[in-house]
């Protein structure tokens, strides 16, 4: 099947979805149909007494708010995003927010909803954390990838440009009938999922929670199954960086200048300086003086940030450098900041220091001062062609061994990345 003819499948799918939503809604549109005939999608749909009534209570709410929350970031889920509050405890100061998570939901419900509870916003962005009470109700992993799949599809219909956050499916428990197994093949399938799809960042919020075992850690998850404050507080920081790359927070510049006899090699504003290279030779279009985003928009620059942007489809390997050269003793220092498991890499010359989540994907996992998705300060010295560098004062590498000349490059592989306050002092 040609892309043309796929996509066409896909939108008429997305319409008849629509249509037939609609339907169902026109009937009772704040309950839950009696049936699943003419429901959109596949798989479970609650029906307990206490979920329909949480469910028409909680959508009968929502149209009241309809009017005062054009425009917002709307969150789509379960009970982990109702938990969250309307207030989103406060996490995003400033940032129009909408909660539509309703406890207990499942994919299809959510699917079922989304006109009516999303849709009807015109959302900035939505972010989607849906799947683990499928889980409970028996539902196989493809079948809950193929609702968000067409969860997917009709926020792309409403806006081909519309930023969506897909969130991992959190760990639990199999005692909680979510086995770690089956959250595995799920995410595994969201992956999938979104690989073609750029307007979609997926956040790795499994490893950033799951324990050996691939479990929910009691101390984050009292009952495997629902985070408290130390487990939202580590979602919210997963996504404060995804939240920046979009324009959603930290909208303003930095303000910070280089300590006296250090250069900047990223001015903040574009790439000037940095450019793409084959070999030691950089390439015909690889000079991007001038320019916010590299040719391909993986690497981006956004108020004071050299953004390393999360691949579509996973991981891919990319590397940025600078059009000079540093044959002298030196100290480099920057800042970087990575979503969770996030793989990156620093270039001293040629070889690569790695730069990454460390405690998630190492391989310098004892580190004791590491700010996970939070700032953290590389300072790279260079004196006789061996470089010591270090992590917020931590050694990483003593003795790094480099080359007599060469660039300074950043590298994209696995998740985002950011990179700021560059800057060189060359030394006798």
């Amino acid at each position: 099947m040609t892309t043309l003819c796929a996509r066409v499948l896909i939108s008429a799918v997305v319409t008849l979805f629509l249509l037939s939503a609609s339907a169902v809604r026109a009937q009772a549109p704040l309950e839950i149909p009696a049936t699943d005939e003419g429901v959109p999608g596949a798989g479970p749909i609650r029906r307990y007494d206490w979920f329909r009534d949480l469910w028409k209570s909680r959508r009968s709410e929502w149209v009241k708010q309809r009017e005062s929350q054009q425009g917002a970031v709307v969150f789509l889920g379960d009970s982990i995003t109702q938990g969250f509050g309307d207030d989103f405890r406060k996490a995003f100061p400033g940032l129009k927010l909408a909660n539509r998570g309703i406890s207990g939901d499942t994919t299809r419900g959510m699917l079922l909803r989304l006109k009516d509870d999303v849709l009807v916003l015109k959302p900035r962005a939505v972010v989607i954390l849906a799947g683990t009470n499928d889980l409970e109700e028996k539902a196989e992993p493809e079948t809950i990838a193929g609702n968000l799949k067409l969860i997917i599809a009709a926020l792309k219909q409403h806006d081909p440009k519309l930023p969506v956050v897909v969130c991992q499916v959190f760990p639990a428990s199999a005692n909680m009938k979510r086995p770690a197994e089956k959250i595995r093949k799920i995410n595994e399938l969201y992956a999938g999922v979104v690989k073609t799809e750029p307007q979609v960042t997926l956040i790795d919020t499994w490893t950033l929670f799951a324990n050996d075992q691939g479990d929910a850690k009691p101390a984050e998850f009292p009952d495997l199954l629902h985070p408290n404050e130390a487990g939202y507080a580590k979602w919210v920081a997963a996504l404060r960086p995804i939240f920046a790359t979009l324009g959603l927070v930290e909208t303003e510049p930095d303000a910070f200048q280089p300590e006296p006899g250090f250069t900047s090699l990223f001015n903040g504003k574009d790439l000037t300086g940095w450019g793409f290279r084959e070999g030691q030779t950089l390439t015909p279009k690889g000079n991007f003086d001038g320019k916010t985003a590299s040719d391909d928009g993986r690497y981006v620059a956004k108020n004071g940030r050299l953004i390393v942007a999360t691949p579509p489809e996973g991981r891919r390997i990319q590397q940025l450098w600078t059009t000079r050269e540093f044959p002298k003793n030196f100290v480099l220092k920057l800042e970087f900041r990575a979503t969770p498991n996030a793989d990156s890499g620093v270039f001293v010359r040629q070889p690569q220091l790695q730069c990454r989540d460390y405690p998630l994907a190492g391989p310098y996992k004892s580190l004791q001062k590491y700010k996970p998705q939070d700032w953290n300060e590389l300072v790279i010295t260079c004196r006789d062609n061996i470089a010591h560098c270090t992590c917020n004062g931590e050694v990483l590498e003593a003795e790094l061994k480099l080359p007599a000349t060469g660039p300074i490059g950043l590298e994209g592989d696995r998740g985002q990345m950011e990179y700021r306050r560059i800057r060189l002092q060359e030394l006798p």
